[in-house]
């Protein structure tokens, strides 16, 4: 029996951004076809601590993954994804800010690619934390960005990552770094893919900012006492979400627009289901919110376990 540990650098250089979003495409359709065994995230310490588990049936394989979150600190994810499967003794155990981040950047590539127009190049990400380069990566893998505008409060934070970006990723011929305020009302006034990557309790702009078309990603908010979107805007698009469960529980722009009365369950698409069958009803604003399920940390997971692993192999 062996245990095969995995470091941040190790993992990134083991999962390039493309494989990682059709891997989570994957195992998203496998979710709605029912394939997996998901329970409820465990949420300790008023949200300080995570706990998330998925089982494969057909690759008889489990990952769990425990973390800690702390926003003061660098990075704010710190923990462990734990691979096992019931054919092998041998384990993976692999660093979950890397994963944590990789994944949640490929869902965003997911949704994107189903709802974003095919044309859209004009991206802003609003936030330059631990998750805001994954989400510049994601959409690039899947509408090659022309001009790309960081909005953070912290200006030099915003500069350093569009700095960093353009040293990786070239061929974005437009890249800006804007505070908050009239800067960042007009890029938002002129953004194709808006891209939301905070820790804020209250919405990081109004609906009437945004053009008429448009496609939003939010994956900061993660409790109920958070929020980056206006539910206005949840009203006036189409809403996929990575799990209904999963959203009903913990999002606090999916409760506050139900509690509002301008959404209902119903109107919730889930990300899956959408990817099998197509997005029913599609408005010209279309809005993705994540809060994160474990099936997104075992497909990053199976990758990494098919080339770390001796002798590992997908049974599907």
């Amino acid at each position: 029996m062996a245990t095969v540990t995995l470091t941040g650098p190790q993992v990134r250089a083991a999962v390039s951004m493309p494989d990682a979003i059709d891997a989570v495409r994957a195992a998203l359709l496998d979710l709605d076809g029912g394939l997996f065994e998901q329970p409820t995230r465990t949420v300790l310490g008023a949200g300080r601590f995570l706990v998330m588990a998925a089982h494969h049936r057909p690759t008889g394989s489990t990952i769990v993954k425990s973390l800690s979150l702390n926003f003061d600190r660098a990075p704010a994810v710190v923990g462990a994804v734990t691979w096992t499967d019931t054919r092998h003794t041998d384990q993976l155990v692999a660093d979950a800010a890397s994963i944590t981040a990789l994944r949640t950047g490929a869902i965003v590539g997911v949704a994107t690619d189903l709802l974003a127009p095919a044309e859209a190049r004009r991206m802003v990400l609003i936030g330059a934390g631990g998750q805001a380069a994954d989400q510049v990566r994601a959409v690039h893998a899947v509408r090659p960005l022309r001009t790309l505008t960081v909005v953070n409060r912290d200006l030099d934070k915003a500069k350093h990552l569009i700095a960093a970006l353009n040293a990786e990723l070239g061929g974005i011929s437009e890249t800006t770094a804007v505070g908050s305020g009239p800067a960042a009302e007009e890029a938002l006034a002129d953004a194709e893919i808006v891209c939301c990557a905070t820790s804020t309790a209250t919405p990081l702009f109004t609906a009437d900012m945004l053009p008429e078309r448009v496609h939003v990603n939010a994956i900061g908010a993660y409790r109920p006492d958070m929020r980056e979107l206006p539910s206005e805007l949840l009203a006036d698009a189409t809403v996929l979400v990575d799990q209904r469960e999963a959203a009903l529980e913990e999002s606090g722009e999916i409760l506050h627009a139900i509690a509002a009365g301008l959404v209902g369950e119903s109107d919730l698409v889930e990300l899956g289901a959408a990817l099998r069958t197509g997005v029913p009803q599609p408005r010209r604003r279309t809005v993705f919110k994540a809060v994160g399920i474990a099936v997104q940390d075992w497909a990053i997971a199976r990758l990494l376990a098919a080339k770390t692993l001796p002798g590992w192999e997908e049974a599907r």
